[in-house]
């Protein structure tokens, strides 16, 4: 081979060589994952300057977050304006770190359909000790969004295909991009809506329901850092609303005692989600009434029957839309999947006087128990008088062999000190499953009382 043929292989495999790592560079940078903006204590301390962040999930990529430009993000090969898309937004960040629900939350929605989840990182913004500043932030992070979602309508997005999901302060944002475009956004879930600086605001400065076709609204903590209020056309009171089980009660418990009820909301929704074990909301006027057993008719909703929280609500939402508010209610566990088993209690005496105290109710089916303190107020039992309570257990035990009952008197002066049943029925409340039944027992104090069901004899009630 002459000299000058060997150059010319040479510089041609050089150059091939250089074009492939070149190829492979521009690969390897097309593929970099993002992640949230990671800050710490001392950035909240001296505060940060607002800048969005978009980042873009898709089941072609959903462990590894592509940045969607602003300026053009139909650049981006994994964002398709025809599938429907997802906005997460967080919420206040006073130690600068990332959600740690949030990859996880990404997941969830990713497994329910194929679309795109944009996470909305105003990390910085959002963290600052000075939360009025914060606060002034969410309109900026709104005008961004608005922005974004226009350019997407302008290259034929449907505004009918956004969801836009708030985490506190992320729901008034929610809020305020939805009023830009008229309410005619789809879906807004608000997972505690932020309290402080939006309590008693008129509706234009904060979320209400005529910010999207249909509005979500999940309170957890609405005694400290979230919304007390209606604020959609479906709101979640979960345990009421203020504190949820398993959150510290203490404030030496550390920073769980100012987050955990706020952060439940998010972890209840994302086991909504996965919709292995749903949990309805029962329309009431108050939790007392709840916890009564008075809201156990969903007539209104007709052959539907009480709405599922969560994700899958979409089946009642004409009708809630229709409805114009509906305060929800319904009581979970303090661990995932959260959901309770419900029997509504009626309960017949005979005694002669009025007798008033608290039931502990046991359910067996011969291998596992579980139970349940009705002692969220005194219960007054009367002659002939039905007396009604609702009865959430932990676990579902099926089929149930034996019922335990112990009466605890009120005490007073003279505490009643026996109570006799004429009859105590209970009524599951989220199967079609028959009543269970017993007749003519009595009970002592604080002493247990064991029978086995009966079929119930429905003349009786």
């Amino acid at each position: 081979m002459s000299g000058c043929s060997s150059n010319m292989v040479y510089r041609t495999f050089f150059w091939g060589l250089l074009y492939v790592t070149l190829m492979l560079f521009d690969s390897c940078k097309a593929q970099k994952c993002e992640e949230m903006t990671d800050l710490n204590f001392k950035d909240s301390l001296t505060g940060t300057s607002l800048d969005v962040r978009l980042l873009l999930y898709t089941r072609a990529n959903i462990s590894c977050g592509q940045l969607l430009s602003h300026q053009d993000p139909f650049s981006n090969p994994h964002f398709n304006l025809s599938s429907p898309t997802t906005f997460l937004i967080h919420g206040y960040r006073p130690t600068g770190s990332p959600p740690v629900w949030l990859y996880d939350f990404v997941v969830s929605l990713l497994n329910r359909r194929d679309m795109n989840v944009i996470v909305v990182d105003w990390n910085r913004g959002a963290t600052n000790m000075n939360y009025w500043k914060v606060v002034k932030n969410t309109r900026k992070v709104a005008a961004n969004l608005t922005e974004l979602i226009q350019k997407m309508k302008d290259n034929g997005a449907s505004l009918s295909s956004i969801h836009m999901i708030g985490v506190s302060l992320g729901a008034h944002i929610s809020g305020f991009t939805g009023a830009n475009f008229n309410g005619e956004i789809d879906r807004i879930t608000a997972l505690d809506p932020a309290g402080p600086e939006f309590n008693g605001q008129p509706p234009s400065e904060r979320l209400d329901p005529t910010d999207a076709k249909f509005v979500e609204a999940l309170h957890t903590d609405m005694d400290a850092l979230g919304y007390r209020n209606l604020l959609g056309h479906i709101d979640y009171y979960a345990n009421g609303g203020a504190d949820q089980p398993g959150c510290p009660k203490s404030i030496f418990s550390g920073s769980a005692y100012f987050k955990c009820d706020h952060q439940r909301s998010v972890f209840l929704y994302m086991s909504s989600l996965n919709g292995s074990c749903p949990i309805t909301a029962y329309p009431c006027e108050s939790y007392k009434d709840f916890l009564d057993g008075k809201c156990m008719d969903c007539g209104k909703f007709k052959s539907a029957g009480c709405p599922i929280f969560g994700y899958d609500v979409v089946h009642w939402r004409e009708t809630l839309v229709q409805l114009g508010e509906t305060r929800t209610y319904f009581q979970t566990n303090k661990d995932p999947p959260f959901c309770k088993f419900g029997y509504k209690v009626d309960i017949v005496t005979w005694n002669q006087k009025v007798h008033w105290g608290y039931l502990t109710i046991k359910l067996s089916n011969g291998k596992e128990e579980t139970q349940v303190e009705l002692n969220h107020k005194s219960l007054m039992f009367e002659k002939y008088v039905e007396t009604s309570v609702l009865a959430q257990f932990d676990i579902d035990i099926q089929p149930v062999k034996e019922i335990t009952l112990k009466f605890c008197p009120e005490r007073g002066l003279r505490p009643r000190k026996k109570l006799r049943l004429l009859s105590i029925r209970l009524t599951p409340i989220q199967n079609n499953l028959r009543p269970l039944c017993r007749y003519d027992l009595l009970l002592e104090k604080n002493k247990d009382v064991t029978f086995r069901p009966i079929p119930c004899d429905d003349s009786n009630f």
